[in-house]
């Protein structure tokens, strides 16, 4: 499926190479505050341009077709696009016989028994993330105070994140990284038991970042080694202040407004310029691929914006939910 949410809801569509891509935003409170400007910062930090990110340009300007009117939103969808322009599609002809090793081509190939748009990857491209994007601005408008920021700390396996893109970029090879985000001045005591706790929402459609292998919040996977006695976040305060926070400002699923910290793994770009030998599904034989044209040589530098709007849409329907459920508190 290509929608998320349950009242705040974000449907992506397009292609990679196709004339546009876009989203579109259901379930959004009207009366918001909406131009075409206040897109423009986060999708800017997207963009490629920088060491290690492909040469494709686009101007990746939004369009808003509907659901905002004189300046607010009116509570009917909204719908935003992209013009694709810099395209060049002759550079995936190879892979429909060849599938990219790592990559969705193999996969799409047989779900859609030959039928995918394999220009640019299609609908499985990271430039599908687009609409992820945007729609993440209008939801950091209803997460109201509460402050998401992503980092990232890592490249491929070291903090010196420059060096790390150089060395790659020597190789002709592709580089994998870790991505922190934290949540400052979020609310108290969002998310839903079980099957739609926070972590649940928000590891769910961070997952839908192409390139997403892992998340842990909190000390994450290192609390398998701890002591509940040290592990634990006593509290030191009556509006919930603790004085640790192992637990990453998430307890039973639901935020205990302490500061929300998790961290996810972006793995290697599968558009490696490194020969690999891989199968030839045409001619029924092993063969070498040396993939070219343009690529990332770590996505990961682009991920930081699109982990803050993944995270921004799931605790706007989270807090939309809230406030169905429960009502407005105080």
């Amino acid at each position: 499926m290509n929608s998320f949410g349950n009242i705040f809801r974000v449907s992506l569509f397009g292609e990679s190479h196709g004339t546009a891509i876009g989203v579109v935003v259901d379930g959004c409170p009207s009366g918001l505050p909406v131009s075409q400007e206040d897109f423009l910062a986060d999708l800017k930090r997207r963009k490629s341009g920088n060491a290690g990110t492909t040469p494709r340009h686009e101007p990746d300007l939004p369009e808003i077709l509907s659901g905002v009117f004189n300046g607010y939103t009116t509570g009917a969808p909204i719908t935003l696009i992209t013009r694709n322009s810099d395209k060049k599609s002759s550079d995936y002809d190879e892979f429909v016989k060849i599938p990219r090793p790592g990559h969705a081509d193999f996969v799409s190939g047989v779900k859609y028994v030959g039928y995918s748009d394999m220009r640019g990857s299609g609908h499985f491209s990271g430039r599908i993330t687009w609409g992820l994007v945007a729609a993440g601005v209008i939801a950091k408008k209803i997460a109201g105070s509460s402050a998401i920021s992503a980092t990232l700390i890592s490249a491929g396996g070291s903090e010196n994140i420059v060096d790390a893109v150089s060395k790659a970029l020597a190789a002709n090879d592709s580089i994998g990284g870790i991505i922190e985000c934290r949540i400052t001045g979020n609310p108290r005591a969002i998310g839903e038991p079980f099957f739609y706790s926070f972590e649940s929402a928000v590891s769910h459609i961070i997952f839908s970042i192409p390139a997403i292998k892992g998340i842990e919040f909190g000390v994450g996977f290192a609390a398998a080694s701890m002591r509940g006695s040290v592990h634990n976040d006593p509290f030191v305060g009556a509006d919930g202040k603790t004085s640790t926070n192992n637990a990453g400002g998430i307890n039973g699923g639901i935020t205990n407004g302490n500061e929300i910290i998790f961290r996810v793994v972006v793995k290697p770009t599968s558009s490696t310029g490194v020969v690999q030998e891989t199968f030839n599904f045409s001619e029924k034989k092993m063969t070498s691929l040396q993939v070219k044209g343009r690529h990332d040589t770590c996505i990961a530098l682009r991920m930081p914006v699109i982990v803050e709007a993944a995270t921004a849409i799931a605790m706007a329907d989270l807090m939309l939910i809230d406030r169905g459920i429960y009502g407005i508190r105080g």
